[in-house]
């Protein structure tokens, strides 16, 4: 299981900005969010924002993965390793 940073040191998960997280802290953040929706003692208003947030960093996530993949398919080399092109990371057309 993750295990929540120090609050001492950084925002608060459900108060830092988005964009200033990396992705590991999005990632960890959004965890915390599903752990307090599936247990289902979180007022309506507050699910409503809780889902929201998570939305939000789901998608922040997503935009890192894809940009990491777009870079990983910039690396592709012959067997000499020399550069021959680019590929799909998932072997795809």
């Amino acid at each position: 299981m993750l295990q929540s940073m120090d609050e001492g040191s950084r925002p608060a998960a459900h108060t830092q900005p988005i964009d200033t997280m990396t992705f590991e802290q999005a990632l960890i953040a959004l965890e915390e969010i599903v752990q307090q929706l599936e247990r289902g003692d979180v007022p309506l208003d507050q699910s409503i924002e809780l889902y929201e947030r998570g939305e939000q960093l789901r998608g922040a996530c997503q935009k890192r993965l894809d940009a990491a993949q777009a870079r990983i398919e910039k690396i592709v080399a012959n067997a000499d390793g020399a550069p021959t092109g680019t590929a799909p990371l998932d072997g795809g057309n």
